[in-house]
C-alpha cells in the first residue's frame, strides 16, 4: 500500500479508540510534586541569585527588594538561605493551587463532554418506546 493509499484509508475509517499515549494528556497532576517542583526551583533561583550577587566585583543590589515581600531577606549569606526558604513556601503554594485549578478544570470538561455524550445518545429514546 502506497502512502496515499493509507492517508485514505485513516481519512474514511471512523476513529473509535484513541492511541494510549493520549491518556497522559488527561492525567491529572500530582498536587504535592508540582508544588515541590516549583518550589525548588524558585528557591535554588533567588539563592543563586543572591550568592551570585555576593560574589560579583561590583554587586547589583536589585535583589533588595524582595525584602519587600520576604521578611527578613537581604543581600547576604544568611539571606540567601532565609529567601530560598520563603520563595520556596510560595511557589509551592502557586504550584499547589496551580495543579489544583488544572485538575479541576480538567475534570469539569471531561464531565461535561460525557454528560453531553451521554444526552446525545439517549436522546432519542422515547422514540422507540
Amino acid at each position: 500500500m502506497s502512502t496515499v493509499e493509507n492517508l485514505e484509508k485513516l481519512i474514511t475509517e471512523e476513529v473509535t479508540e484513541l492511541p494510549p499515549t493520549t491518556s497522559y494528556l488527561f492525567a491529572p497532576l500530582d498536587k504535592r510534586a508540582f508544588g515541590v517542583a516549583l518550589g525548588v526551583a524558585a528557591a535554588l533561583t533567588v539563592a543563586g541569585l543572591t550568592i551570585v550577587d555576593l560574589l560579583l566585583p561590583r554587586p547589583w543590589g536589585g535583589l533588595a527588594l524582595l525584602n519587600q515581600y520576604f521578611a527578613g531577606y537581604t543581600i547576604s549569606w544568611l539571606g540567601a538561605v532565609i529567601g530560598g526558604a520563603w520563595s520556596f513556601g510560595v511557589a509551592f503554594c502557586a504550584g499547589w493551587l496551580l495543579a489544583f485549578v488544572r485538575n479541576l478544570t480538567l475534570a469539569l470538561s471531561l464531565f461535561m463532554i460525557r454528560s453531553r455524550a451521554e444526552l446525545d445518545e439517549a436522546s432519542d429514546f422515547l422514540d422507540h418506546i
